[in-house]
């Protein structure tokens, strides 16, 4: 495994998750703002993704400073997130939130990119998967403490906890030999064995994939259903309790989730070259309308919390499958971070809705009413994957996996 690479995605976990659920805990209990306004500063974020998002899979393509970039975005979203604890003032807010969230889309097709530059498409489904353990690792970690400085220290430590985070994001990346990637592969260009570069198809050959544009609808639609709910368990635990207390609920639902989602992770990195990818991704799906529901049924702190468990296989399939998934569709094309990009537009579209309409829904009914919608989109996103979207891992592939298992 490249340990750099697990650094980064270790701190990463903090960095790249930014305030989360803590800002509306934040925002609620201390600055006393409604679900609106809190669904508005939360949706900015992703909004501000969702605009960038794409181009910066460009940028990223096109770019052989991949760890500048990554350290300038680290930096921002740092000093955007103390500016925030500093500061009360609404549309102060509002635009570090937006700064947040435009250095964010560069995060994710950044480091994947990195990885697949480093490591190569073979070894790509092995250490993703230890990406993505370490990643919620540092989740468990930068949760862990955040509870501690929330309960003992302040409320807002878990803003400089960010910072902290940063600077560790920023050493990691640093210890990276700018040698060591491979900038066409980092594209998903096809290199021969004598290194000659396949000229990368048109991007307008991939948006005419069928399996890209169902892919596509597949994953705003989880998100939809998944963005807002820990949210809206975060406000729920914390409506009757103050702002500490609160932080120490969410980061005992995080810490729970994280547990399990590092398992998942692993478990995901042996069985998607053996199983397939489809199969995995609908056990995800389906772990969100039961969670909904689940959600409806309780006021209790421990029950939500135990229930928030689910979210660890949900999230920990969907962190894997999501860049093997893009891996598999855009092997060849040297367009891998673009197209990681566009789809993972819609994906801020997606979050963007869940928060700005589960905030409405909430608002105007109850909490219970909110999970109750999340949980019916859910259920339609599980239908558009089962019935539309064809498995992406070659037969081929599957056998010569099966093949080396055997003979290891």
């Amino acid at each position: 495994m490249h340990k750099p690479l697990l650094g980064i995605n270790f701190f990463l976990g903090d960095v790249g998750a930014g305030l989360g659920p803590y800002l509306a805990i934040y925002l609620m209990s201390i600055l006393q703002w409604d679900p609106g306004k809190i669904g508005i500063a939360l949706a900015i974020t992703s909004i501000a993704t969702v605009i960038m998002q794409t181009p910066a899979g460009g940028f990223v393509d096109a770019t052989h400073r991949k760890r500048l970039l990554l350290i300038i975005c680290a930096v921002i979203i740092a000093i955007s997130t103390v500016t925030i604890a500093l500061n009360s003032t609404p549309w102060i807010i509002y635009f570090c939130q937006a700064l947040i969230g435009a250095a964010a889309a560069f995060l994710g097709p950044t480091i994947a990119g990195m990885t697949l530059g480093i490591v190569g498409g073979r070894r790509f489904t092995r250490q993703t998967s230890a990406n993505q353990a370490w990643n919620h690792i540092g989740n468990v970690f930068a949760a862990a403490v955040s509870a501690i400085l929330a309960l003992w220290v302040s409320a807002l430590g878990v803003f400089w906890l960010v910072a902290l985070m940063a600077i560790g994001l920023v050493i990691c990346t640093l210890l990276i030999d700018p040698r060591e990637i491979n900038h066409d592969r980092a594209r998903g260009a096809m290199v021969t064995p004598q290194e000659t570069i396949k000229q990368p198809s048109g991007f307008k050959v991939l948006l005419l994939d069928r399996r890209l544009a169902i892919f596509a609808s597949s994953i705003l639609l989880f998100h939809f259903a998944n963005a807002a709910m820990l949210p809206l368990v975060s406000q729920k635990l914390s409506s009757g309790s103050n702002a500490e207390h609160g932080i120490a609920f969410t980061s005992a639902c995080i810490i729970t989730a994280q547990f399990v989602m590092v398992f998942m992770a692993i478990f995901c990195g042996k069985k998607a070259d053996i199983w397939g990818r489809k199969p995995l991704f609908l056990i995800a799906f389906a772990i969100l309308p039961i969670r909904a529901l689940l959600f409806s049924l309780t006021d209790t702190s421990v029950y939500l919390v135990m229930i928030q468990a689910l979210d660890g296989v949900a999230n920990g399939i969907f962190g894997v499958l999501f860049l093997l998934i893009v891996a598999d569709l855009t092997k060849g094309s040297g367009r891998f971070n673009i197209v990681q990009g566009a789809l993972a537009t819609l994906l801020g579209i997606g979050v963007s809705l869940s928060n700005l309409i589960a905030e409405q829904v909430v608002e105007f009914t109850n909490f219970d009413t909110g999970f109750i919608f999340l949980g019916l989109v859910g259920l339609v996103g599980l239908f558009v994957f089962a019935v539309f979207m064809p498995e992406t891992l070659s037969r081929k592939e599957v056998s010569s996996v099966n093949v080396e298992t055997e003979l290891s």
